[in-house]
């Protein structure tokens, strides 16, 4: 354990050289007020014994741990539930000093922190290492690593959003009563832009009426996108240098090259929040741990991805944000850095892929389908399959291993041969679905050998198998491993399931059954061996 926490005050010392900079950047943009203190004291990691190791001895030292003490609470299984109940407003971060995303948002966190302190805000500061204190963590709703929680008056937010210092700020501005910024001056407006973050910007001649009743909403719903408001336009153009001669008016600015987005929709809460989040993102996103929860949650349900090292992308990316520009809020654009194994593999397993060429995929997230870019990926092409794939005419992807050359007496099925071996097969078709991994499967296995050689002279009736971790066919669902299915020849949109639990003696019996063969037609066959022939020959059990 002290190993393990030796190793996070490693991590989080590193966090802390990398946000030094920022911090400095802070203090001057935000009154000139020292807020390093802060930033010091929520990126230390709590370690009981480290700390009374260094507890210094001098007067001063002691001084400046209880002022640090009093800028962010510790919590602990002791205070928790008392420091929720006596702040009016608390921003908590729960996190472990295992946690490698709580590594990554505590400079975050910080930085949001010494911000909203200096802004005057009232709100407090408190850290849990809810893996020392388990009680505390679920006493105040701590369930998982990192958690952003903010209390007021008692009643719990929990934070959804991107882990930037910007989205913290803001959303803790709307969660305590501050939802819009009142921009007066053209000197307040050059100060707030100098901010560097997204927002949306109204222009309202008055401040007020129905209009801007619905924009007030919308800033206080819309949770991570800071919105600003000015009666001025010449304020409003320092913003927004495309507004004209509108005497109201609603746009985005945003950080990325394609900055400006203008909103030509009706004045309603609901228009207004699905035009914030459908024109937040960049022209591509990069992919993250810290903002793989929102590209999930985009409203935007068709998602191009393209996988690549740095390098390579270097080369692409002037392609992929041209066709981009042509499907803006139809379909989202990720990149992905193949060499970030944790975030490119579990997509490219679901294609069987190994990424070690660029490769460009879809989803759709309404009903889970993916996609594959087969052709080279250029301008030409890519549009293609963006345009067939927003307007429903590109084919779903579905793996496959290659079609194998050998035959065997239980025949292998690929994805790509599913059509032709099993559902237009003029034979009835036993089929196991299994997985290399699969427990249970290599008994099934071995029993359908034996029923393969014991039904063997029958010209109708084949035995197949398939991998269905790697092999994949729209008419193919299977839920577990090993899954046995019986498609008879009359009927192969309705294949019939068998338990995997059934003997060797049952399976057979079904199969006559269901296939209306006598033991007659079996006998007639001079090389068909009889089941308990076959099962004592091998020498395995009847029963699974």
């Amino acid at each position: 354990m002290r190993a393990r926490r030796l190793l996070a005050v490693v991590a989080l010392l590193a966090a802390l050289l990398a946000v030094s900079a920022a911090a400095a950047a802070a203090r001057l943009d935000l009154d000139e007020v020292d807020d390093s203190e802060v930033l010091e004291a929520l990126l230390a990691v709590d370690d009981e014994e480290d700390a009374s190791a260094a507890e210094p001895e001098d007067g001063g030292g002691a001084e400046a741990v209880r002022r640090t003490q009093s800028m962010v609470l510790v919590l602990d299984n002791d205070n928790a539930r008392r420091a929720v109940e006596e702040h009016a407003q608390l921003l908590l971060l729960g996190y472990a000093p295992w946690c490698e995303r709580s590594a990554q948002l505590m400079p975050r966190f910080a930085e949001a922190a010494a911000a909203l302190r200096a802004m005057g805000s009232d709100v407090a500061f408190a850290k849990l290492d809810g893996e020392r204190y388990p009680k505390a963590a679920a006493a105040v709703g701590v369930s998982g690593f990192p958690t952003v929680l903010l209390f007021v008056n008692g009643t719990e937010h929990t934070y959804s959003g991107l882990h930037t210092k910007d989205g913290i700020v803001t959303w803790v501005r709307k969660k305590t009563g501050t939802p819009v910024i009142t921009l007066q001056s053209k000197d307040s407006a050059e100060a707030f832009l100098k901010k560097g973050q997204s927002f949306a910007i109204g222009l309202f001649k008055n401040y007020e009426g129905a209009d801007h009743e619905e924009f007030v909403k919308a800033a206080t719903a819309e949770n991570e996108v800071q919105f600003v408001e000015t009666n001025d336009r010449n304020v409003a153009k320092i913003l927004f240098p495309g507004i004209a001669s509108e005497e109201q008016f609603l746009g985005l600015v945003k950080t990325e090259p394609e900055k400006f987005e203008k909103f030509d929709g009706a004045f309603e809460e609901k228009a207004i929040v699905q035009f914030v989040e459908l024109n937040k993102f960049p022209l591509v996103t990069v992919f993250t741990d810290l903002n793989s929860a929102k590209v999930y949650g985009s409203p935007i349900k068709l998602q191009v991805f393209t996988f690549a090292e740095a390098y390579d992308f270097e080369d692409l990316e002037s392609i992929v944000q041209e066709v981009a520009r042509g499907f803006k809020t139809k379909i989202m654009f990720i990149y992905v850095d193949t060499a970030e194994e944790n975030l490119a593999k579990p997509f490219l397993t679901l294609y069987g892929l190994e990424g070690d060429k660029p490769t460009v995929t879809a989803f759709d997230t309404n009903d889970g389908s993916k996609y594959l870019l087969e052709a080279d990926i250029n301008t030409k092409n890519l549009k293609e399959f963006c345009l067939r794939l927003a307007d429903g005419t590109l084919p779903p992807y579905f793996r496959s291993e290659q079609v194998p050359q050998e035959k065997e007496l239980v025949e292998k099925v690929v994805g790509r041969t599913f059509d032709s071996s099993v559902l237009e097969s003029p034979h009835h078709v036993f089929l196991e679905a299994h997985a290399p991994w699969c427990v249970d499967c290599e008994a099934i296995s071995k029993n359908i050998e034996k029923l393969a050689k014991h039904f063997s002279g029958l010209d109708n009736l084949k035995f197949a198998r398939i991998d269905a971790s790697v092999n994949e066919h729209p008419k193919l669902k299977v839920n577990n491993y090993p899954t046995l299915l019986l498609y008879p020849a009359g009927d192969k949109t309705n294949p019939i399931k068998l338990s995997k639990k059934l003997s060797l003696k049952d399976m057979t019996g079904f199969i006559k059954e269901k296939l209306e063969i006598s033991d007659v037609e079996i006998k007639e066959k001079p090389q068909t061996p009889d089941i308990e022939t076959v099962a004592a020959a091998d020498g395995v059990k009847d029963e699974l």
